[in-house]
């Protein structure tokens, strides 16, 4: 296993240096330089968010072509047939490359969407969409949350009524990511309204550019639109776009919420992992005057360990998978400790910086955190609400009675 890893990394790393160059090293700040580690938050105007948007599909095409677009998958579908543990290699190693941000692309689509897909659609179905999303050509949102449905998901009120080999859908879907970028949602819809609630829901693949589909941008405090509402008026979609059973629709929920919760909660690489790391945090405080401060440095050790915890907790879930087996609840612990710890670093920057954390000054270490501190409460939001982690916390690990439903 260690020989395979070590050679498949050499191949990855071949790769990498045949079409990208090294990153930059984003830790040692110089007062007075921009710092964009943490660009990954920031609100993009536009024109410039649908260029990030074609770069990611651009990069994610060059990775496909060369056999690491879907490092997992079956290799029917353009796949290489390897284990999770092949995907995290690649993930480590391409960390040290400047290649564009695929996070649009991955964190729902391909993180979430696709293994739906993949476990639950007709082959005509897995065939039209996996290739077209693990090479680029499309991407996926996920059509889940309404304006009564977030938490209690199961409450999800949008109807598909069928009609022949149809189905019409009619309802609305709220804080729906990058749903105006998206060629195909997944939708829950209501299929039975006298069942018990969790009984009565049906899954489909929905054509974003269906007649009916409208989608409305919602503006976030971050002066972003990353979430919409998303309309659905007599939407007509083929039975063959159904996920699962009629009325089995909860079962394919459940696989997607369970990629989910792995993709939010796993701290990798990337901009979110610069901003726990030591060495950005104590640079910041270095950079800033604050080094001396010790309530300060207190509540940095303190950070420090909770997400060297949650990093450990990470890993014990990678040797479940290197042993052929599934993680249990730590993913859902993992998410709860990483919207913990990233909303704590975030006021521990905003202690520390103080007023210059409003300005833009192009000064490092500042402005993108303040995107940082307005987009963090989101992050206690998706991916399941911290309420919802506790409760798997205490019913899965702590063995303390499950929540009544209805």
């Amino acid at each position: 296993m260690a020989d395979d890893m070590q050679d498949f990394a050499a191949e990855v790393r071949a790769f990498l240096d045949a079409h990208a160059a090294k990153a930059p090293d984003r830790t040692a700040p110089v007062w007075g330089e921009g710092d964009d580690s943490m660009a990954y938050f920031s609100s993009l105007p536009p024109e410039a968010e649908r260029e990030h948007v074609q770069r990611a599909r651009d990069w994610q095409r060059v990775r496909h072509e060369n056999g690491f677009g879907w490092i997992t998958g079956p290799t029917e579908y353009g796949g290489r047939g390897l284990t999770p543990v092949h995907d995290l290699v690649y993930d480590a190693v391409e960390s040290e490359y400047d290649v564009a941000d695929t996070g649009v692309l991955s964190v729902i689509g391909l993180g979430m969407i696709g293994p739906t897909i993949l476990a639950h659609a007709q082959p005509a179905i897995k065939e039209r969409w996996l290739t077209a999303m693990y090479r680029g050509d499309a991407i996926a949102c996920q059509l889940f949350s309404e304006p009564g449905a977030g938490s209690d998901l199961a409450s999800v009120a949008t109807k598909a009524v069928r009609e022949g080999d149809s189905w019409v859908l009619n309802g609305q879907k709220v804080w729906t990511s990058v749903a105006q970028h998206s060629q195909i949602g997944l939708a829950l819809t209501r299929t039975n309204p006298d069942a018990p609630k969790h009984r009565g829901i049906t899954a489909f693949l929905v054509p974003m550019d269906a007649p009916g589909v409208e989608v409305r941008p919602l503006r976030q405090m971050t002066g972003g639109a990353d979430f919409n509402e998303v309309f659905l008026t007599d939407v007509r979609i083929p039975d063959d776009h159904r996920l699962g059973e009629v009325d089995g629709g909860w079962t394919v929920a459940l696989t997607t919420l369970m990629n989910e919760r792995a993709t939010v909660g796993s701290e990798g690489a990337g901009p979110v992992a610069a901003a726990l790391s030591p060495d950005h945090l104590s640079a910041l405080m270095r950079a800033t005057w604050t080094w001396d401060d010790r309530a300060l440095r207190a509540r940095l050790a303190e950070l420090l360990v909770d997400a060297l915890a949650t990093r450990y907790l990470n890993t014990r879930a990678l040797r479940t998978l290197r042993a052929g087996g599934t993680p249990g609840p730590e993913m859902s612990v993992s998410k709860l400790m990483y919207g913990q710890n990233l909303t704590r670093a975030a006021h521990f920057v905003s202690d520390a910086l103080g007023p210059r954390i409003i300005a833009d000054t192009g000064q490092w270490g500042t402005y993108a955190w303040s995107e940082l501190l307005l987009a963090t409460p989101a992050l206690r939001i998706l991916g399941g609400t911290e309420e919802i982690m506790k409760n798997i916390l205490a019913e899965r690990v702590l063995g303390l009675p499950k929540e009544v439903r209805s």
